[in-house]
């Protein structure tokens, strides 16, 4: 398992689908509340929307609740309080861990992720203490069981503007500037391949080995923090076997 690869927190996520449901539906609000506070309420030209409404439908999210998240974002409804905070600090072994939070309360949030991160061997640090190890980057993961050809969607990626194909055990990670996100995603789907997960990821440009105790301490960390309302995402750079 690599802390740098997406796949490790789908398969994790995977696994809690049912009971995390509403947790998602959530989250997904929030996503377009947000997009829609920042950039206006038409999709077209809120590629933020845009996208957040395509991920909303994939959760089969009713079309009235993502209308209704829209309007409040861009003010035709009331509880559009919400504010998007970035938390770093370190995990055990100092894995560098960024976690991206959707709040409308500041200081419960923070409460509760810097609580997280003392009781699972590491430490909340100051803002700017990590994130120069990560880049924002586009992430297609393409899982292999769906008959995927690597050559073929090798060339399909590289031609709908992919910058790198991984290969991993049992996927294909699919590696894109952001600005080219949409454009790779769209062509992709446009030649029938399934995405298993499709998303703005940040990615970390070292990683740390860890392993033992310090290893089952950081994915109980991760797990923890993933199962926060008010956490939307957490990015890590831990490598283990």
């Amino acid at each position: 398992m690599s802390g740098h690869s997406k796949w490790a927190t789908i398969k994790r996520k995977k696994a809690k689908v049912d009971a995390a449901r509403g947790r998602v539906f959530t989250q997904l609000a929030k996503e377009i509340l947000l997009a829609a506070k920042q950039g206006g309420g038409d999709p077209d030209g809120n590629l933020r929307l845009k996208n957040a409404i395509a991920k909303a439908k994939e959760a089969n999210i009713p079309n009235d609740n993502i209308q209704r998240a829209i309007m409040k974002g861009t003010g035709e409804l009331g509880g559009g309080s919400y504010e998007e905070i970035l938390y770093e600090g370190y995990g055990p072994g100092g894995v560098a861990v960024m976690v991206e939070a959707t709040t409308n309360n500041r200081n419960r949030t923070a409460g509760e992720v810097r609580h997280l991160f003392s009781k699972n061997g590491g430490n909340l640090g100051e803002s700017g203490c990590v994130a120069w190890m990560f880049e924002k980057k586009g992430m297609i993961v393409i899982e292999k069981d769906t008959g995927a050809d690597e050559d073929d969607l090798m060339m399909a990626a590289l031609d709908s503007g992919a910058e790198d194909v991984r290969v991993e055990d049992d996927v294909f990670e699919i590696i894109t500037d952001p600005g080219s996100f949409e454009t790779l995603r769209d062509g992709l789907e446009e030649k029938g391949y399934q995405l298993a997960e499709a998303q703005v990821s940040m990615l970390p440009t070292n990683t740390v080995k860890i392993e033992g105790d310090q290893a089952e301490q950081m994915l109980k960390l991760l797990d923890s923090l993933e199962e926060l309302d008010d956490v939307d995402g957490v990015y890590t750079n831990f490598d283990m076997d």
